[in-house]
């Protein structure tokens, strides 16, 4: 694709840029009269002509109906992603400013804080805007508690470095240590110590580890208590990973539902199917982490072909991740259609995605 870039000259670049920002602007194709009635060309009509026959010969643009103007293709969005358009970083800071007035950490839980972003993210962009929850089984392990809830059994509750908490409820082994612990008192204080052992081992920990710890090396005062831990630790790992049935909150269907993209009721149906249905579908796509994207820039952008979903073909996909320390917890992400206004949309998901990793630092 950077071959087609750059072997186009600088007027070819320029007509591709201004057809590709009017065709955003206005949603109608564009013709050579409009560009030279409205953009700074000093050519003539058919020299424009000449050079939209070329950029559609190229793949950058086609004709929807032969006596139109022309229009973007996927191709040509790329081109214009890649290399001739630059994002505004005011909307970037407008709405880290906007972030960081509304949203204060002390008055919100963290999942709340996450749906109100959501909200700002999707009102100034206009289109829909997306934020998984921090994925559990990347998270580290800030505090857990064992409960006792009867002679059989135990709760444990644990909490992570974000501040998400979790209970499972854990059968006691029956094994003769556990027998020995037939009074009250006795459980609560060697839950206790198990408690106070397992922070000690854990903490910091990622999750996604728990479930492969080696256990020799417990303490021999623990010994007997090895198996148990072990089911114990496996069966958190196993929960926390499938806990997140629905990770990925969503705003701004309705707004974005009314460009003329969506007119037609197969595709509005199918976008909403991903969106409320099939999240499972959508998370590996939003939640991505990536090395190398032009200009050092720190989003993934899948426009419209570029997408494996069929229903995400109308649209591009904006997403950037962000963190806790060095680790991808969650992803920032929008959903447009591929006449989507890049220049803000791509600012606006690094920015979020900056203040939401701040936020957890």
């Amino acid at each position: 694709m950077m071959t087609v870039a750059t072997s186009l000259t600088k007027r070819y670049q320029n007509i591709l840029r201004a057809t590709i920002q009017h065709y955003i602007a206005t949603a109608e194709p564009v013709g050579s009269r409009t560009l030279v009635e409205e953009y700074n060309f000093s050519v003539s009509s058919a020299t424009i002509r000449q050079a939209l026959g070329k950029l559609e010969k190229d793949g950058l643009l086609y004709q929807p109906h032969t006596s139109a103007g022309r229009i973007p293709s996927d191709c040509g969005y790329r081109i214009y992603v890649d290399s001739l358009m630059t994002p505004d970083n005011k909307i970037g800071q407008k709405i880290e400013q906007r972030l960081t007035k509304e949203l204060r950490r002390e008055t919100y839980s963290f999942e709340s804080l996450l749906q109100r972003a959501t909200q700002i993210l999707a009102n100034l962009s206009g289109y829909i805007a997306l934020i998984t929850l921090p994925q559990t089984s990347t998270n580290q392990l800030r505090h857990l508690q064992l409960v006792e809830v009867s002679s059989t059994q135990v709760m444990l509750v644990i909490v992570t470095e974000n501040y998400q908490t979790q209970s499972i409820l854990i059968d006691l082994p029956a094994s003769n240590c556990q027998n020995e612990s037939n009074n009250e008192d006795n459980l609560t204080e060697e839950l206790h110590i198990l408690s106070n052992f397992l922070n000690a081992q854990l903490k910091g920990k990622c999750i996604s580890d728990f479930a492969t710890l080696n256990w020799r090396e417990i303490d021999q005062n623990f010994a007997c208590y090895r198996d148990f831990l072990k089911q114990l630790l496996q069966q958190l790992h196993y929960s926390l990973k499938s806990s997140i049935s629905t990770p990925i909150m969503v705003h701004g269907v309705s707004e974005v539902l009314r460009q003329p993209e969506f007119s037609q009721l197969q595709q509005v149906q199918m976008l909403l199917h991903l969106l409320e249905e099939e999240q499972d579908q959508l998370l590996p796509l939003i939640f991505e982490t990536f090395e190398h994207q032009p200009l050092n820039r720190r989003v993934s952008i899948k426009i419209g072909s570029e997408n494996p979903l069929e229903s995400m073909r109308p649209c591009t996909l904006i997403s950037a991740i962000y963190r806790q320390g060095d680790i991808p917890v969650g992803s920032v992400g929008i959903i447009g259609p591929t006449r989507m206004l890049y220049e803000n949309t791509i600012s606006l998901v690094e920015s979020t995605a900056d203040y939401l990793s701040e936020t957890l630092r």
